[in-house]
C-alpha cells in the first residue's frame, strides 16, 4: 500500500492549492466557472481573516488531493458545526484510501471543536461519490433545496456602493438552472457527529 501523508496547508501551498481546485473543476466540468487565483486563495485563507482551511493530502509524497473547509453554526443545535466545501483526490490517486482519510480527518477537527455536524454537497450525477458517501453513514438531505445568490465583483468603488445602497438585479447573478441539467445540481448531505470518526474509520 502507498504511503498517504495529510497536513493542513500553509501559505506556500497556495499554488499547489489552486492547482487541485483546476482538477477539481474539471472532474466536475465546471471549469469554465472558475475564477480563483492565487492571490484571491493567499488573501482568503492566508490571510488576516481565513474564511476556510485546507488540508493536503499525499500519496507516496506526491500532491494527490485536498479538503477544505470552513465553520458554520446551527440554531437548532446551538452548537459550531463544519462545512465541507471540496473534497477532491486526483484520478490517478484514487482506490488507496486517501478520500476516506481525508475525510476522517475533517471529521476528528469538527469532533475537537465540539461541532454536532459535517455537512456538504455532492452533485446529483457523481454516482460514484454517493456511493461512497452513503457507505460512510452521510444522510442525503432530501427535503432541502439549496439556492445561491453570487454578487459581481467589480472595482473598489462599485463594491462601496454595494455597502451603501441596496443590492440591485443587475448587481447579482441568478442561476438559471432547470431541474434536468444535472450538472448544476447538487444535493445536501449531513453527518451527525456522535460517532462519526468511529463510523468512518470502519
Amino acid at each position: 500500500m502507498p504511503a498517504l501523508n495529510i497536513r493542513p496547508a500553509t501559505v506556500e501551498d497556495v499554488p499547489l492549492v489552486l492547482s487541485l481546485i483546476r482538477g477539481l473543476a474539471e472532474y466536475e466540468k465546471l471549469s469554465g466557472q472558475l475564477v480563483a487565483t492565487e492571490e484571491l486563495l493567499r488573501e482568503h485563507l492566508f490571510g488576516p481573516r481565513p474564511s476556510a482551511e485546507v488540508l493536503v493530502g499525499f500519496c507516496d509524497g506526491q500532491p494527490a488531493g485536498y479538503a477544505l473547509f470552513f465553520p458554520t453554526f446551527s440554531t437548532f443545535l446551538g452548537r459550531p458545526g463544519i462545512y465541507l466545501e471540496d473534497v477532491f483526490v486526483l484520478p490517478e490517486f484514487r482506490g488507496v484510501g486517501l478520500g476516506k482519510k481525508l475525510l476522517i480527518e475533517v471529521a476528528r477537527i469538527a469532533r475537537s471543536r465540539n461541532c454536532g455536524r459535517l455537512e456538504w454537497s455532492v452533485l446529483d450525477w457523481n454516482e460514484p461519490s454517493i456511493e461512497f458517501y452513503k457507505r460512510l453513514g452521510a444522510a442525503p438531505m432530501d427535503e432541502w433545496t439549496m439556492y445561491r445568490v453570487t454578487v459581481r465583483r467589480r472595482t473598489q468603488p462599485s463594491l462601496v456602493r454595494k455597502v451603501l445602497n441596496p443590492v440591485t438585479p443587475n448587481d447579482v447573478e441568478w442561476p438559471r438552472q432547470s431541474l434536468h441539467d444535472r450538472q448544476a445540481r447538487a444535493s445536501p448531505y449531513v453527518v451527525r457527529l456522535l460517532d462519526v470518526v468511529g463510523v468512518l474509520e470502519v
